[in-house]
């Protein structure tokens, strides 16, 4: 499953808001854009469907911004996701009215896709924001951590690709 940016946007501006809640002066809209890069008018739409859900409180004016409602460890991104998504149809026939499959009576992919967004949604659900943020890996961390190329598990890269991973990180 593909998250949509409207999804993508609501967990950054809780993540960054959850980042900052200690702050005195609160985050604001124009300033999540433009550490983001994202769109102010885009993100202002989605700070006030996080406020009408509860997750966010806003404030005008100066002095204004965004404060998390609930401790970022009480927010499941599960929710989230569910709250912004508006499209969890894998594949057509999980859509009864627009279903034209010609082999749905003796297909069993939905039931695979099925238990497998069953799956997604339960991982999700037991992550909070408060586990989407933390402290930052050093790079120097990155190189051993292990890596899997072509399914086999390699403890080290070699130190030329560790130098190319290095450099796109």
């Amino acid at each position: 499953m593909r998250l949509t940016q409207w999804t993508d946007y609501s967990l950054r501006m809780l993540m960054y808001c959850a980042i900052h809640q200690e702050r005195p002066k609160a985050p604001t809209v124009g300033e999540i854009a433009e550490v983001h890069g994202i769109s102010r008018s885009h993100l202002t739409k989605i700070a006030m469907t996080l406020a009408g859900a509860g997750l966010l409180e806003t404030t005008r004016g100066r002095g204004g911004g965004l404060r998390l409602l609930k401790p970022a460890d009480q927010i499941r991104v599960g929710d989230v996701v569910r709250m912004t998504e508006t499209d969890f149809n894998l594949v057509e026939c999980f859509d009864a009215g627009s279903n034209s499959c010609r082999i749905v009576g003796s297909c069993r992919l939905k039931n695979v896709l099925s238990d497998a967004m069953e799956a997604y949604l339960a991982v999700l659900d037991e992550a909070t924001v408060a586990d989407l943020i933390g402290p930052v890996r050093p790079k120097a961390q990155l190189v051993s951590l292990p890596v899997r190329a072509a399914g086999k598990p390699v403890s080290m890269l070699e130190t030329e690709t560790q130098s190319q991973l290095l450099a796109a990180v």
